[in-house]
């Protein structure tokens, strides 16, 4: 079989626990809308898709651009920083860059706030490269579809790990791997239905599920 050679995570559930800095975010743009903000519950199945897909679900179609700009108010100088990394994952990127790994952040946050937020979290020397939501292309298959050109990757070599469905059905829509993970915001039947190839229950096993399933 071959082995995986392109790694691309997903950030927010899967490399990180920003769920406190999302829902405060959340809780902002609602409140400055004079929107009830939902339960939260509710809050946690936002985490993952790209903010134009979870706002269209709870406010008026006329209030959608007015709700991302007061979600990206808050979250650029605030909630980005409310986040840290899930335990293990340092130690799981620094066996990857010793290994013959290509790995990259693929997510469904605006681009420029993954960034900020890898670098607050001092991980962002560890990827080739980190590829996020842009205006026209923010849902996780456009923005697989951008990494794999970049990286040149081969499609059997790939492997897409995340903790959503939203995750797996962006990888199989572009053709590679899936690999879900248990620790983030998703639930393992979820992630199987939508068709992950894998499943790691966490951090530190994760390589070691990668190098088996290859």
């Amino acid at each position: 079989m071959q082995n995986f050679k392109y790694i691309f995570f997903d950030l927010d559930g899967t490399l990180v626990d920003s769920s406190i800095g999302i829902k405060n975010a959340f809780h902002y743009a609602f409140t400055s809308l004079h929107i009830k903000t939902p339960e939260s519950k509710k809050l946690d199945t936002f985490i993952g898709p790209p903010l134009e897909v979870s706002f269209a679900s709870t406010v008026p179609e006329t209030d959608l651009n007015q709700a991302i700009s007061y979600f990206r108010e808050y979250y650029k100088d605030k909630g980005v920083f409310e986040a840290q990394l899930y335990y293990g994952i340092k130690e799981l990127l620094i066996e990857l860059e010793k290994s013959d790994y290509h790995i990259y952040i693929t997510t469904s946050k605006n681009e420029s706030m993954a960034n900020k937020m890898a670098q607050y979290l001092k991980i962002d020397k560890y990827f080739n490269g980190i590829f996020g939501s842009l205006p026209n292309s923010y849902y996780k298959a456009d923005v697989l579809a951008r990494a794999l050109n970049h990286s040149h990757a081969t499609l059997e070599q790939s492997v897409i790990v995340g903790d959503t469905k939203f995750d797996m059905i962006g990888g199989k829509s572009v053709g590679i791997n899936t690999l879900g993970v248990l620790w983030g915001f998703g639930k393992q039947d979820e992630l199987t239905i939508n068709g992950a190839d894998f499943i790691s229950d966490s951090p530190q096993n994760l390589l070691t599920t990668l190098i088996n399933k290859a």
